[in-house]
């Protein structure tokens, strides 16, 4: 097959011929009909998560459809259209029995703990488990968004964050898990003030209902909190850092109000320092502090049928496709030159 493979870290990534994977006693192996790209894969290949082996396939936002099944899987067969979470849960360990797939200690991650899907075709672990079925409306790009940014923002908004109609919602970082969870929460009826430096980002940001948006460049950097309480008349009520960096997750933190609620949902590598959080205003204020890592695949059929009947509109979260070929200079680019909304890569184009 073909596929995006690396060699070294933060080095450029080429387009080679690999040997096709097989499906584990209990895996499948998918033919990827689009998969996103993602920061977490810039990261990944920047070298920033200490799991990944040289030589590597990035990519764990995918849509497609079962090519093989290994003998123990009974749920799913080959020929279905299925997308996947980007945590695979194992599904028989403590955490997954009490449902909290997405904190699986022996979890599996596509593009992370092994290649994942900048290529033809993926192997994924415990088939039974994590694959979910698609619906026949949602096209192989929408389905590809879903998996890591969309259902993430989903549960950071929903489940972890507790959104509630007429609440303000703060979205520090207006990439594809910000964008996604602007949506969402307007969704739910909350009024939303949009943060991210680039002009592109907020324009969609309002195009998805945010209220307001602040360009934290014009504001400074330790004026974005004092913005977002003079805009929602004393601090959000929900705050999430959807981009990952000290600035920003303290700057969510800081523009709660009292008994306001923070939810970390951007990766925090060790190579950006550590994240200060006013940790006095944190008790005097009783805020809450979260944290919030993807969505397990069975709690997917809500949101899904969201995105079925139109009420939650992931497609217009796509704004680029690309042939696979491309795939290397846009993973190059993402840290200097990232591109609005989400970027989605068809391995057959």
């Amino acid at each position: 097959m073909r596929a995006v493979v690396f060699e070294r870290f933060a080095e450029a990534a080429e387009v080679r011929d690999v040997p096709d994977p097989a499906p584990s006693p209990g895996g499948a192996v998918v033919r990827v009909e689009a998969t996103g790209l993602c920061r977490s894969d810039w990261h990944g290949w920047q070298g920033h998560d200490p799991g990944i082996a040289l030589p590597h396939v990035p990519g764990h936002e995918l849509a497609g459809v079962i090519e093989a099944v290994g003998p123990g899987v009974t749920r799913v067969r080959p020929g279905d259209r299925v997308t996947v979470p980007f945590v695979c849960a194992c599904g028989g360990c403590a955490d997954c029995a009490a449902g909290e797939h997405q904190v699986c200690a022996h979890q599996t991650q596509p593009g992370f703990t092994h290649w994942g899907s900048f290529a033809e075709y993926v192997a994924l672990e415990h088939a039974d488990v994590n694959l979910v079925a698609l619906p026949e409306e949602l096209s192989y790009a929408t389905a590809a968004a879903l998996g890591c940014r969309f259902a993430t923002a989903f549960r950071a908004v929903v489940v972890r964050g507790r959104v509630a109609a007429g609440e303000w919602v703060a979205v520090h970082g207006c990439g594809g898990v910000g964008l996604s969870a602007v949506m969402i929460a307007v969704a739910a009826g909350a009024r939303v003030v949009a943060v991210d430096p680039a002009p592109a980002a907020r324009e969609l940001a309002r195009a998805f209902g945010a209220a307001h948006t602040v360009d934290p460049r014009a504001t400074g950097p330790g004026a974005v909190a004092g913005a977002v309480r003079d805009l929602t008349g004393g601090g959000a009520h929900l705050s999430l850092d959807a981009l990952g960096s000290p600035a920003t997750a303290a700057a969510s933190v800081a523009g709660l109000r009292r008994r306001g609620r923070h939810v970390q949902v951007g990766l925090l590598p060790a190579e950006s320092g550590p994240a200060v959080l006013p940790m006095d205003r944190v008790i005097g204020w009783e805020l809450e502090v979260l944290g919030s890592h993807g969505m397990a695949a069975h709690a997917y059929p809500p949101m899904l049928e969201l995105v079925r009947s139109g009420a939650l509109r992931a497609d217009l979260l796509v704004t680029r496709t690309l042939p696979l070929a491309a795939a290397p200079a846009a993973l190059a680019a993402m840290d200097s030159a990232p591109e609005p909304g989400v970027t989605v890569i068809l391995p057959a184009g």
